[in-house]
């Protein structure tokens, strides 16, 4: 297919720059395992599950056949007043998976969508409760909620935030960021050790300034995925656990990215041993190929909104949406758990995720303008040191020119970012690592 053969004059790309897209378009028009096919029939290796997504590779058959079954079956149903068989069926299999009893699963489209959701249950919650005064947010400097009002108010990624600064949240506080770039800029499969408590400002004055009997929730990814693989010190998300528990703030970990086997268990929840109070998830739950979001909630927060005092006719919670639990987008839920449960794709993410730290370390260090490298699980970073007065050109630079060598990898400011899908060989890692190497190089 030849540029020519498709017109670009009406979509507008989103978190692209548009203006110079159409000189060089990346189009892809097919998929098969770790590889896509672009417009001009070239081979590109998915080096980051298609933005974490694909995590049991591209066009599973598994998969494709539960969905073309599914719409035979039934196409679409109401969410509203009723449900189907199929969303009764994810929820029973995602809650299983969940750590605790993180037991009532409540359906969306999208992690942004699931962001909203969990800060409206927090509020919906606690005025069930009796504390309805509880309305202050907190959220952490470089995190990502996705894009909807609410998800950017707790998110704090400056680039996303300020041109609707005068609409967001009022009542939000950020954490200090989570990263040490002069003691911990290199980590490997472990959690860094600080000198200093990161979680002392928020007991000593972001706690204080608000009262922490007027805070609804906190919420933090329990890694920073979408700034750039951040892995938070050892303790911080138990202490963070503690902290909540101590002044009866509910905890909400945002596993968009790091649920379903990214960290080789099947949350971010299990990998640090701690129960969030809600799971944000999205992405991975049907491979990519369909969206569906989510919330899991533990029961006492189901509890408290069931027993609140009204007719047994009215709505608990004014909140939803028309595609909520979607009955093919959650037969594809199903399909993929099943696949990856069948096939051990967790436990593999995990071993896999040693051998791509290790070849990234490897690789990495050492090269011109690299001044980090961070893996943990199926995923790393590398950081590169920016181009005066151009911040993030060179980032982007590099991801183009991997593009063009037949890898695809992703820019995230200062950073390049590696995640490939759970069933990556060795070789694939090889031609990832060594492609981004040698591009860091000529960029030199």
């Amino acid at each position: 297919m030849a540029q020519t053969d498709f017109n670009m004059d009406n979509q507008w790309l989103p978190f692209t720059p548009n203006r110079t897209f159409r000189n060089d378009p990346r189009v892809f028009v097919g998929a098969e395992g770790m590889h896509f096919t672009t417009h001009d029939g070239k081979k590109v290796i998915d080096g980051i599950s298609s933005l974490w997504c694909v995590g049991a590779g591209h066009n599973r058959r598994p998969i494709n056949e539960a969905i073309k079954k599914q719409l035979d079956t039934l196409d679409y149903a109401t969410a509203f007043q009723a449900s189907n068989d199929k969303a009764f069926k994810a929820a029973e299999m995602i809650a299983a998976m969940a750590p605790g009893d993180l037991n009532k699963v409540l359906f969306c489209n999208s992690g942004s969508e699931a962001a909203d959701t969990a800060l409206k249950v927090a509020l919906a919650y606690h005025r069930a409760r009796g504390e309805g005064h509880r309305n202050v947010f907190i959220g952490r400097e470089k995190g990502y909620h996705g894009v909807n009002f609410g998800g950017m108010s707790v998110g704090g990624l400056p680039a996303n935030r300020k041109v609707y600064g005068a609409q967001l949240l009022p009542r939000v506080d950020h954490m200090r960021f989570i990263h040490d770039p002069v003691n911990h800029a290199y980590i490997h499969h472990e959690e860094p050790v600080w000198a200093e408590d990161p979680l002392l400002e928020l007991e000593n004055r972001i706690l204080v300034l608000h009262d922490p009997s007027n805070v609804a929730a906190v919420i933090v990814e329990p890694i920073a995925g979408s700034a750039g693989w951040y892995i938070p010190p050892k303790g911080y998300v138990k202490r963070l656990r503690e902290i909540c528990d101590k002044h009866g703030i509910l905890l909400i970990f945002d596993e968009v990215i790091t649920g379903f086997g990214r960290l080789g268990v099947n949350f971010g929840a299990d990998y640090y041993g701690v129960v969030p109070d809600m799971l944000n998830f999205a992405k991975a739950v049907t491979n990519g190929v369909i969206p569906l979001g989510g919330v899991i909630c533990r029961d006492f927060i189901y509890d408290a909104m069931m027993n609140a005092n009204a007719p047994e006719h009215a709505i608990e919670f004014f909140h939803g949406y028309t595609y909520s639990g979607h009955p093919v987008a959650c037969a594809a839920a199903i399909a993929t758990l099943d696949l990856m449960k069948e096939e051990n794709l967790f436990a593999r993410a995990g071993e896999q995720g040693i051998k791509l730290g290790n070849a990234m370390h490897s690789a990495f260090k050492g090269l011109p303008n690299v001044i980090g490298i961070r893996t943990l699980g199926l995923a790393g970073a590398v950081e590169l040191a920016s181009i005066a007065g151009s911040p993030g050109k060179r980032a982007y630079d590099i991801f183009m020119d991997c593009f063009h060598k037949g890898v695809w990898v992703r820019p995230a400011g200062e950073n390049l970012v590696i995640c490939p899908p759970y069933i990556v060989e060795d070789a694939h890692i090889d031609q990832i690592v060594q492609t981004l190497a040698d591009s860091i190089r000529r960029h030199a």
